[in-house]
């Protein structure tokens, strides 16, 4: 966990950061879980900041990492989870609930499915989603970034 006056200098150089974009964004931070601050930005153009498959909304919370771990100089390590108008925890369901449509899927036609590619990230909620399934197996395969989650069913 952050101490209080390193949360508050990475508060602080967060809405700087944002400002600096000249994009109308409001930034809401949640409270801290484990070494993780999550923070929420809302805006009225979405894709903007998320880019096609995240793949924006990624690159920004890294480099916001980046900058605020040199800025904030807080001692103990710690994460942030950037997020836009929910967009992650809606990718988060959706993956979720294809994961059980399709591993459902299997199990009845006895057929293995392949997935689109997915980031490792995404594949990580795949697999947990489905690790306690005793009918169905995952494996990722192929190379990035074409690496994907192969459902199978349990031989």
């Amino acid at each position: 966990m952050l101490n209080p006056s390193d949360l508050e200098k990475i508060k602080e150089e967060t809405l700087v950061f944002f400002k600096k974009t000249t994009l109308d964004v409001s930034v809401e931070f949640l409270p801290q879980r484990d070494e993780t601050l999550p923070i929420n930005l809302k805006t009225e153009e979405p894709q903007i900041l998320i880019g096609e498959r995240g793949q924006t909304l990624a690159e920004i919370q890294h480099l916001l990492k980046i900058i605020l771990k040199k800025k904030s100089g807080a001692k103990e390590p710690f994460y942030i989870d950037l997020d836009v108008n929910d967009y992650k925890k809606k990718k988060i369901e959706y993956l979720k609930e294809l994961a059980r449509s399709v591993a459902d899927d299997v199990t009845i036609t006895k057929k293995e499915k392949t997935l689109p590619p997915m980031s490792a990230y995404e594949r990580r909620i795949i697999h947990l989603e489905l690790a306690s399934r005793t009918d169905i197996t995952t494996e990722s395969i192929g190379q990035e970034p074409e690496r994907r989650v192969a459902i199978k069913p349990y031989p």
